[in-house]
């Protein structure tokens, strides 16, 4: 009885840890920040508040060279790219010339550690909850597909399909010569008593397997054999040996996950309109992505060649946005300069990001501020309806052009997806939240919002 009043004592204690924790980190933060001021300033006499004001000037004219560079040709395209790189590069040859890369160099280091602090404490306020997964069965009669061309030939690297075969399942082969419909392959290995389905291939591919599994209530095997592999990865896979998916077939565990659909189309990652969209309508662009990026771009910014989208969701109206994001469940950060992973697969909401940068002002704030600019909307929504004046509008769906008719709408099918996982996987990287410097003077003063308290762990 002693025991376990001690273990449930424990249990209630260990979110307060969590908290103590939390404000001693941003209390670190802040004396970091307060240390960056006075190395800025020790420098007073011989210029050293110019440190802090050179270098955001240096950021906001890069950012708006960035802009020139890509919303312009000739002349200005040329323009824009020499501020990108000379700004940066001024900034470092005035604190160089002036004596001050010292007083610079300290500034930056503790702004730095200073950030890692702020980053710290908002992962103690609040950790992550993993997605629940369960036990089940072995299958008794798997069935694979394999994409040889996907991730510039995996399969045949990693010796796939003799692993797999050895392992109980049945593989189907897709290409090099032949490419049939995996939807049409899949529906036939259920009819055929396939107890499992699992794709070695890029997203798309998967999305289109999945869909079926999900049709018939049969697990689905992830095997990270693709390119980029967004989806494995946000299911704490192992990327960089698609052999361990294979694991899953003899020691797994099953995680319910959502999948989602677009025009009667599953996917699995994003659905993206506006610029990106209808690059990748380009014959040119997969032989060559950034010329024909960079061809297409200007028009696209300035609103003469793109398609004027209109978008609702639950929350939020988006008009004429250049780019927008529809993702199976929220991105853990919408800054479009950094990395981005889903923190979960199961909640059940689309994360939406648009983004409207109208000219190098809006260019430069995006760099300094990134996902606070004012150029980015970021919401949740479980439906988005995207309207155009034309009857269709180019979509890229996990990756792959296509042309829907509209109105184009966004849903999730939740929890319709068994994922079976190795049980044993590395687990998918941690994404550090945005540092919010009034939640952290908040969290160092003492006020801390309960809301943001509950520590949850995966089951």
């Amino acid at each position: 009885m002693n025991e376990t009043r001690t273990k449930r004592a424990a249990g209630r204690g260990r979110p307060h840890s969590g908290i103590g924790r939390a404000r001693g980190w941003a209390r670190l933060a802040l004396a970091l920040v307060a240390g960056c001021v006075a190395v800025v300033f020790s420098g007073f006499d011989s210029g050293g508040w110019l440190i802090l004001l050179t270098g955001f000037a240096g950021l906001a004219v890069a950012g708006a060279g960035v802009w020139w560079m890509l919303a312009h040709r000739g002349g200005a395209r040329l323009l824009g790219g020499l501020l990108a790189v000379a700004a940066p590069v001024g900034v470092l040859v005035l604190y160089a010339a002036s004596g001050l890369w010292i007083v610079a160099a300290g500034a930056l280091a503790l702004w730095a550690a200073a950030l890692a602090s702020a980053r710290s404490a908002l992962r103690n306020l609040r950790r992550p909850r993993g997605m629940h997964t369960r036990k089940a069965p072995p299958p008794k009669r798997p069935v694979l597909l394999m994409n040889v061309r996907s991730g510039g030939g995996k399969v045949e690297k990693f010796d796939l399909v003799k692993r797999a075969e050895a392992l109980g399942a049945r593989v189907i082969v897709l290409g090099p010569d032949t490419y049939p419909d995996p939807v049409k392959v899949a529906r036939q290995a259920v009819a055929d008593g396939a107890d499992l389905l699992g794709v070695a291939g890029g997203d798309g591919t998967q999305a289109l397997v999945a869909s079926v599994a999900a049709d018939h209530g049969l697990p689905f095997l992830v095997i990270a054999a693709g390119t980029r592999n967004h989806f494995a990865m946000d299911l704490g896979l192992d990327r960089a040996d698609p052999v361990r998916s294979l694991e899953a077939l003899t020691d797994g565990v099953e995680l319910r996950v959502d999948l989602g659909d677009v025009g009667g189309r599953p996917f699995v990652n994003t659905v993206s309109f506006g610029a990106y969209a209808e690059i990748v309508q380009s014959p040119e662009y997969r032989d060559a992505k950034a010329a024909t990026a960079l061809e297409h771009l200007p028009d696209l910014l300035a609103g003469e060649g793109g398609t004027v989208l209109d978008v609702h969701t639950d929350t939020a109206h988006l008009y004429a946005p250049q780019a927008l994001l529809v993702s199976n469940n929220p991105y853990a950060r919408a800054d479009p300069l950094g990395g981005g992973r889903r923190p979960r697969l199961d909640t059940g909401q689309l994360g939406v990001i648009g983004i409207r940068v109208e000219g190098p002002g809006q260019a430069a704030e995006l760099v300094l501020l990134g996902e606070r600019a004012s150029g980015i909307t970021s919401v949740t929504s479980r439906r988005v309806t995207v309207e155009a004046p034309e009857g269709h509008i180019p979509v890229a769906v996990d990756g792959e052009a296509l042309d829907l008719p509209v109105p184009v709408v966004c849903t999730l099918r939740r929890g319709a997806l068994r994922v079976r996982v190795p049980r044993h996987r590395p687990g998918a990287p941690y994404a550090p939240p945005a540092v919010d410097w009034r939640r952290i003077v908040a969290l160092a003063a003492g006020r801390t919002d309960t809301r943001t308290t509950q520590e949850t762990h995966d089951v």
